[in-house]
């Protein structure tokens, strides 16, 4: 029986599959799989005969991790301070570095201002372009000039070609190289259009090769879905040593800058941003900001969440309004849906506080995103206040109060993370009476403390 020459490759997870499947059976994801020539097997019967005569194959010598020498190896700072620490200290040669982000949101500012502060400290520099040419990447670095003093020193190349790039690494041995993007490069052995499983796989496989042989640090910039998860196949992810995350809304001027995965560091670390007309602007203190705009009013309370390893103080709103509809709205942007679900819930059972009959909208001010069960005590404030129509109280004064803390289903505040942290942040700008599982064991007595005019009856 013939050999067949292709196979149906899923873009989502890598299951190869003889036959075309409506839904993989791997990920059970439905219409990923993409017809693609079959790998050769040209020498492959032979090296299972060789391993199976167990002869022609050397036994490896495993060594003890206490006998095994290690060596400090420098990194290179980019000069952007909230990029460095979320690389954990900066850049490792011959690291690969995935950069993922919505279209729009900053990826190849942030990529382009790195390049230009490498090339003024004098390291050797290259950003190679798939998607722009060469003049509307000089555009973008005269925008940047006023940020970046070495953004008109970067080499550029616009190329898709893959051996074409890989030669000119060679020939050039930058010491870091941006790629953007790794959906773009074409490799002209295999068949499939850029950005198919098969190609993305090869490109960055063979960029790995180079990168590791010539001790290059490279940033590869990749698209994300509909869904904001990082376009291409999971082994891409696997395959890098560092996967970064840019979230943030166009229509907002923040931005995080998040580590999902750091063989050379931690992931607990977070980087913000604005974006300007001259390009990002690291943000040192984001508390300040959102602090100063806290209104204080009814619906309104002041969340001390952690961004990787530091506190921040944002601002969470809520509106309970009459409903119409059946079932009536829940809106929520920058938190979890499940998470408010999960807080109406117990409001309503263990306070006696209830919106079953209400659009309910919750809000993180600023376009800012938290992820982390500390919030949950802030959005059943938030709720209350709406619900009740009076402004939180802290200590009795007209303050905005501060909080944190994750709501179990009997009623109880559980502690999270970081408390003193947290803490010395709210105090930093006059927030002492900070409601936390550490000052209030139940929900009903941390509404006590912040609606004391209104508190509910105590069972």
């Amino acid at each position: 029986m013939a050999r067949p020459t292709t196979v149906h490759v899923c873009s989502q997870c890598g299951h190869s599959s003889a036959r075309w499947h409506g839904r993989c059976p791997g990920c059970e994801a439905w219409n990923t799989l993409v017809e693609e020539r079959a790998p050769s097997a040209a020498g492959g019967g032979q090296g299972r005969a060789r391993g199976g005569a167990g002869a022609a194959v050397p036994a490896g010598k495993p060594i003890r991790l206490a006998d095994v020498s290690t060596e400090r190896v420098p990194r290179m700072l980019t000069g952007i301070g909230e990029l460095d620490r979320v690389l954990g200290g900066g850049l490792v040669p011959g690291s690969l570095v995935l950069l993922g982000g919505s279209p729009g949101i900053g990826k190849s500012t942030l990529t382009n201002m790195a390049l230009g502060n490498l090339a003024a400290a004098g390291r050797r520099t290259l950003y190679v372009s798939g998607e722009e040419s060469a003049a509307q990447i000089r555009l973008r670095a005269e925008r940047l000039i006023a940020a970046t003093a070495g953004a008109l020193d970067v080499p550029v190349l616009a190329e898709t070609d893959l051996d074409t790039i890989l030669a000119t690494l060679r020939a050039e041995r930058p010491e870091v190289v941006v790629v953007d993007s790794v959906q773009t490069l074409h490799a002209a052995d295999l068949t499939g259009a850029p950005g198919s499983v098969g190609q993305v796989r090869e490109v960055a496989g063979r960029i790995m090769q180079v990168a590791k042989s010539d001790a290059i640090a490279v940033l590869l910039v990749g698209h994300v879905t509909k869904e904001g998860a990082l376009a291409g196949p999971r082994v891409l992810e696997h395959l890098v040593d560092c996967v970064l995350q840019f979230e943030g809304e166009r229509e907002r001027t923040y931005r995080t800058l998040r580590a999902l995965k750091n063989r050379f560091g931690s992931t607990n670390e977070a980087g913000v941003f604005e974006m300007r007309s001259a390009g990002l602007v690291e943000v040192l203190d984001a508390s300040a900001r959102f602090v100063a705009e806290a209104t204080g009013k009814p619906g309104s309370v002041v969340l001390a969440a952690m961004e990787g390893s530091r506190p921040l103080l944002v601002e969470v709103q809520a509106l309970v309004s009459p409903s119409e509809l059946v079932p009536p709205r829940r809106v929520v942007t920058g938190l979890d849906r499940n998470r408010l679900a999960l807080v109406l819930a117990v409001l309503g059972r263990h306070a006696g506080i209830g919106a079953g009959n209400a659009d309910v909208f919750v809000n993180v001010v600023g376009g800012v995103r938290v992820d982390e069960p500390g919030a949950d005590l802030a959005v059943a404030l938030a709720v209350a206040s709406a619900v009740r129509g009076v402004p939180l109280l802290a200590g009795g004064t007209t303050a905005p109060v501060a909080c944190f803390g994750e709501l179990g289903l009997t009623g109880e505040l559980r502690a999270v993370g970081h408390a003193d942290r947290r803490l010395a942040e709210a105090a930093k700008f006059g927030l002492r009476d900070v409601i936390c599982p550490e000052r209030a064991l139940t929900l009903r007595q941390a509404l006590g403390a912040a609606l004391p005019a209104r508190a509910p009856q105590a069972a």
